[in-house]
């Protein structure tokens, strides 16, 4: 067979003039990459760090190899998998590990420094006399006095030295004494500067390596660092008291168990996940909340479906007349936001005015506790849920009814069964090969359906002598959202993820559940 020759192959077409582009594109990208990894190196998010060489490196891979071509088109995936999937997962599990809350949000080194800033007048220390000038826009400045007669003029926090005879200051009648500065100042008395005390007491203000405050109505006074960190030693120095304190569980702590503040966040191991089976006033309130997950989670699944189905076995009947209409009525509530319709039944279930206790009342019924009696207010949001999920329970069954074929109808019908029969031999066993992974599916969204639950009641009302923001409508997802932040005593993010982590490992056990119900009613779809 004869060959092609050399010059008749096709060859790949090659832009000449894109490589300097790309190579000008990729040198920008890493510079900026270069930029922010020195400020992320600095401020110790190395995790965040190593992401971004990752990522950085894929793209130079991809821009400048030839054969990393395909990557071109699976780095943009792939990013936003890492950052909006990976990254927050392994997140959440490092931070269920660490008590990171209220008290615990800076790491250690920003406590160090926040306490080495610190500063303190030490007993005897040197005072300067100081005149204060205001402007007619309210602005001050100070001019003080130091020990050797030099004097410094503040601007901002910070003071500048001055030259004899400097042309800012000013004698307007000539006694000797500096009245006033260029710019307007003029000399405020002592019993002027009271009302600006308090404002001036809380600045710090430098010349060089000094620090000064305002203490007086006429002096300055020179400050020193209350803390110095001992690195090889880990022990942060009172140099006021000359306590030493050591770092302990998230706390410079003293041999006397006093304990400096803020604190900072540090690995905790499996404390967290102890607390929520150990700690009575942690555990009992979370088993609640955990059963009731699963049984709101149930509930929701079976209610919706046997409804849904009931319609859908009604609008199925071809004997039935203006189906389409009833269709289109009962798909409003899921054509509706679900925010809003929860939102409105909330006020429909108010105990005072609702809609609904105004019925019952007129009625002659007394009025349902809907949102404040633990019972009813499980019942309220069912209720929610049940209207806001029938319509799509009805859809699927729908569909699913309409596939299964006439003609196993017609042979059970000649055999003599009924439509119980029917139902139970033949439209149930052939809607579960299609509605069972549904099924599941459903279970695993309304296991995290956090919207009714906290648009309706707010996950209340609350469990008595809970340790933890708990309600008795709480599911893991709404508690996990109250104890990173309603927390009564501040938030708690290290118990909170360490539920986010147990609901995690249960939707995939759920979502691996739902793989393999899926395989089991495929082969019997196969063998139907």
């Amino acid at each position: 067979m004869p060959t092609a020759h050399p010059s008749r192959v096709a060859r790949p077409i090659r832009l000449g003039g894109a490589r300097p582009i790309r190579l000008a594109a990729v040198a920008l990208l890493d510079a900026l990459a270069l930029w922010a990894g020195i400020w992320l190196g600095s401020t110790g998010a190395w995790l965040l760090l190593a992401i971004l060489v990752l990522g950085c490196a894929g793209i130079n891979i991809a821009f400048l190899s030839d054969r990393a071509y395909p990557l071109r088109y699976l780095l943009p995936g792939l990013f936003f998998m890492a950052m909006m999937v990976v990254y927050p997962i392994i997140y959440t599990v490092y931070v269920a590990f660490t008590d990171y809350g209220t008290g615990h949000v800076l790491t250690k080194a920003q406590v160090i420094r926040q306490l080495e800033s610190r500063l303190y007048e030490p007993p005897g220390a040197r005072r300067y006399p100081f005149v204060a000038f205001q402007n007619a826009d309210g602005d001050l400045r100070f001019l003080v006095t130091l020990e050797d007669g030099r004097q410094i003029l503040s601007e901002g926090d910070q003071f500048h030295a001055l030259e004899p005879g400097d042309p800012v200051l000013l004698d307007t009648d000539g006694d000797g004494t500096v009245d006033g500065l260029a710019g307007g100042y003029q000399a405020l008395p002592s019993l002027g500067i009271m009302r600006h005390l308090g404002a001036l007491q809380a600045r710090v203000f430098h010349y060089g390596e000094m620090e000064l405050r305002v203490t007086s109505l006429t002096h300055f006074a020179r400050l020193s660092h209350r803390y110095r960190y001992d690195e090889a030693r880990d022990e942060l120095v009172d140099l006021q008291t000359g306590t030493v304190y050591r770092p302990v569980q998230g706390f410079f702590t003293s041999d006397t168990g006093e304990r400096l503040s803020p604190g900072f966040r540090s690995v905790v191991g499996w404390r967290n996940f102890q607390t929520l089976v150990t700690n009575p006033r942690v555990s009992r309130p979370f088993l609640r909340v955990f059963v009731w997950t699963f049984v709101w989670a149930f509930m929701s699944v079976a209610s919706t479906f046997v409804l849904g189905l009931g319609l859908a076995l009604l609008l199925n009947d071809p004997r039935l007349r203006f189906r389409r209409t009833y269709r289109s009525l009962l798909i409003l509530p899921y054509a509706f936001p679900a925010f809003i319709s929860a939102l409105v039944w909330r006020g429909l279930f108010n105990t005072e005015v609702g809609l609904i206790n105004q019925i019952l009342q007129a009625v002659g019924l007394s009025g349902v506790p809907w949102l404040a009696d633990p019972f009813w207010a499980k019942v309220a949001v069912l209720l929610v849920n049940l209207w806001l999920g029938f319509p799509y329970m009805m859809l699927v069954t729908t569909g699913a009814l309409q596939s299964i074929p006439e003609e196993l109808y017609e042979a059970a019908y000649c055999d003599g069964a009924t439509a119980w029969q029917q139902l139970r031999h033949i439209t149930l066993p052939m809607l579960m090969i299609s509605v069972a992974p549904l099924l599941i599916s459903s279970f695993a969204f309304n296991f995290n359906n956090f919207n009714v639950i906290y648009l309706v009641t707010e996950g209340r009302p609350p469990i008595p002598g809970a340790g933890t923001p708990a309600g008795a409508t709480d599911i893991l997802i709404s508690y996990t959202y109250r104890l990173a932040f309603e927390g009564g005593s501040g938030t708690d993010y290290g118990l909170a993820s360490a539920v986010a982590v147990v609901i995690f490992v249960l939707i995939g056990t759920i979502s691996y559940l739902n793989f393999r119900m899926t395989g089991v009613f495929e082969k019997v779809g196969e063998n139907v």
